[in-house]
């Protein structure tokens, strides 16, 4: 299904163009931009990727995006087919290396992997049929018009005979690329908005597809690292000995991060590290704790902090609201734990190096290996494997920089992987988090004035991943203000599946149920209130509360409640009905609404919300990370445990139809489950969940 250059020194651009001289066909350039909109100020960021049409009638498009299990192998080629008018059956696909026709960023984060190729694959496909349809009109003498492109091959409709793509590919490959090609209608679709098949399957079935664990080089050895138990901590002192003595150990060599053994294969490595002698000095981070950084969360929320939106006066309308109700919301930091450990090899010659990763960040890696090398970046060679999970953590670099490091300095090819103790206690976590509101009502019992103060560790897009599903909730309140302190402990963090809606609509769908029940009103009819100027997210309201049956009479115990985000582009309102059976929350029925602009996959579409609701609940329910003394309490899934199969609720996906542009997918049912969850035990229990994850203690 895809392939990979194993060792090759040509970059990709000249391996694209050998095949195509060497085989025959047509390769067609095409701009891949960060975002749908296209314009002479973005050229020089627009991404390149290439179609060839081959002479054997295969299509082989090359992605510069990444699969994680997301199905983008699958819904890019259909972008690509469906105005190509080719066979779906003769698509093949192929990730190439990182090069800046690429553009300045290449990787897969954000859920946009289709929203920033939507228009742009297209116009390839389109291209390229227009420059076969030419072709045969050449052929056989006759206007254009009178051809059509159908199902891989061109159809003369006036003399009724076709010809294969296959058999026009070189004569196409020496036409100009017409420019402003027309895309198709959406009524015309035949492909784009039909339930597919992934194309990624039968070799992930019959295990062809290969993962970054998978790979495997002539001389290779294997490594993992030990590394400080304390966040910042520095080796002190080092005694090898008897690491050394461990059969199969080849060597050992301290790197920045630690420590690495090299070894023939990885379990004797693994002995190896067992063996060492490692004094560490541990550095401040050692005095700090979980009950220290919520302390310190507590205090800086109880004063001003920096105001990320100010809609109307705040402390006016406040003070002078008829009923007044305050809350604090907390959530703890969260691991990414993909099935698939951390891995990377690396083979670093004086005057290359290549990389075969897992990564959702091809840049990133090779950034990294540029700067431990010194090489130039044309020198680095990047080939992007499959991916088993990914959730964040694979956009960073740091595990590929460790590979090249012990490549670097053994001087053989490296495969380096962490284990899952490693990724626990070494991750770089969705932070910590902690939310004080207060909200007023008016007369009435409507929301009059919002207002909340966030305290978390800041990345990325700084404050806007701390208070992102807080300060732009789209609830017509007319007075709002949030606020915003930053506080790093020293325990790093990065994005987290839906990054900061992942914890903050926690906090603001269940803070605004909190407002329901204080002014007397039904939680839907509430959020029908206030999203009355919101009409698509409307819209999934209606449409998830319908299915839901909400205001049904219930089993004794149960409860139904309402998650609601608007995140990645996309609308999605989840109704959960949860209870409390002998002793455990028990969560018997999600039913969810998405409103995600045009559904290119729609059997995708409800994987990846199924998926995203597992991984939410899974943290919900079960999620947390314990620090302790500056490290990590937690080291494997009996510490850290997910979501189970007979604790899995029946979901139901329901896609809001439109014509709009796509928007992502991945991350957008993780944010909603939380307060589905927690409003429906409240509604069975009566008792509100202000804390995850949820106990069932927190419930009698």
């Amino acid at each position: 299904m895809t392939s990979q250059l194993k060792g090759g020194q040509l970059n990709r651009r000249s391996f694209l163009r050998t095949t195509a001289a060497a085989a025959g066909g047509l390769i067609v350039g095409f701009q891949l931009p960060e975002t749908s909109r296209l314009s002479a100020e973005t050229a020089a960021l627009k991404l390149n990727a290439f179609v060839h049409v081959g002479t054997d009638d295969l299509v082989t498009l090359f992605i510069h995006k990444a699969e994680m299990g997301q199905g983008t192998v699958t819904s890019l080629s259909m972008l690509l087919a469906e105005e190509l008018e080719c066979d779906w059956k003769k698509i093949r696909t192929e990730f190439p290396g990182v090069d800046r026709e690429y553009g300045p960023n290449q990787g897969v984060v954000g859920s946009a992997s289709i929203r920033s190729s939507w228009e742009s694959l297209r116009r390839a496909g389109a291209a390229a049929r227009e420059m076969l349809i030419q072709a045969a009109a050449q052929r056989w003498g006759v206007d254009r018009s009178v051809c059509r492109a159908e199902n891989n091959t061109v159809v003369n409709t006036a003399a009724n005979t076709r010809v294969s793509y296959g058999s026009l590919a070189e004569a196409a490959s020496k036409l100009p690329v017409p420019a402003n090609v027309a895309l198709k209608d959406s009524k015309d679709f035949h492909l784009i908005g039909k339930p597919t098949k992934r194309l990624d399957t039968p070799a992930k079935v019959n295990g062809s597809a290969t993962f970054g664990i998978d790979v495997r080089l002539p001389g290779m050895l294997y490594a993992v690292i030990a590394r400080s138990s304390v966040f910042g901590g520095k080796m002190a002192g080092l005694d090898a000995s008897k690491a050394r003595l461990i059969p199969g150990v080849k060597s050992v060599i301290p790197v920045p991060s630690g420590v690495a053994v090299l070894a023939d294969n990885t379990w004797s490595a693994i002995e190896g590290r067992r063996a060492l002698s490692i004094m560490w000095n541990d550095g401040p981070v050692a005095s700090v704790s979980t009950r220290s950084i919520f302390q310190t969360f507590t205090e800086r929320t109880e004063q001003p902090g920096a105001v990320a939106r100010k809609t109307g006066d705040g402390d006016a309308a406040l003070a002078g609201a008829a009923k007044k109700i305050e809350a604090v919301y907390a959530v703890p930091y969260l691991a990414h734990a993909p099935m698939e450990p951390l891995n990377c090899v690396a083979h670093v010659r004086p005057d290359s190096c290549e990389v075969w990763a897992s990564t959702q960040g091809q840049t990133a890696a090779r950034a990294e290996a540029v700067r431990i090398t010194g090489l130039k970046p044309e020198a680095v060679q990047v080939h992007t494997e499959y991916m088993g999970g990914g959730f964040g953590r694979r956009a960073r670099a740091d595990y590929i920089g460790e590979a090249v490091e012990v490549s670097k300095a053994a001087g053989v090819p490296v495969k380096l992987t962490w284990t899952r103790e490693d990724d626990m206690q070494q991750d770089w976590y969705r932070p910590a988090s902690l939310a004080r509101f207060a909200a007023g009502l008016d007369a009435d019992g409507w929301p009059l004035v919002w207002t909340a103060r966030v305290a978390c560790t800041p990345f990325g897009g700084g404050s806007r991943t701390a208070v992102e599903g807080v300060a732009d909730i789209a609830y017509a309140i007319p007075h709002i203000q949030v606020e915003h302190h930053a506080v790093d402990p020293g325990i790093p963090v990065s994005y987290w599946r839906s990054v900061g809606y992942s914890q903050n609509t926690f906090f603001a769908e269940s803070f605004l149920d909190e407002l329901a029940a204080a002014g007397g009103k039904d939680p839907l009819e509430l959020r029908r209130r206030l999203l009355a100027n919101s009409p698509r997210l409307l819209a999934a309201l209606e449409l998830a509360a319908g299915k839901a049956g909400w205001g049904r009479k219930l089993p004794p115990g149960h409860g139904l409640g309402i998650g609601l985000s608007n995140n990645i582009g996309s609308n999605t309102v989840q109704i959960a009905e949860a209870s409390v059976e002998r002793g455990k929350v028990r969560v018997h029925r999600v039913v969810c609404a998405v409103d995600c602009g045009q559904a290119v996959n729609p059997a995708g579409v409800e994987q990846q919300i199924k998926s995203g609701i597992v991984f939410g609940l899974s943290a919900a329910l079960k999620g947390g990370i314990t620090i302790l003394q500056g490290h990590v309490v937690e080291g494997n899934f009996h510490q850290y445990d997910v979501l189970r199969i007979d604790e899995m609720p029946a979901v139901e996906v329901h896609i809001v139809p439109s014509q709009n542009p796509p928007g992502g997918i991945g991350e957008a049912s993780t944010p909603g489950i939380a307060p589905a969850v927690a409003n429906a035990l409240f509604a069975a229990t009566g008792k509100r969940i202000r804390r995850l994850p949820i106990r069932v203690q927190d419930l009698a």
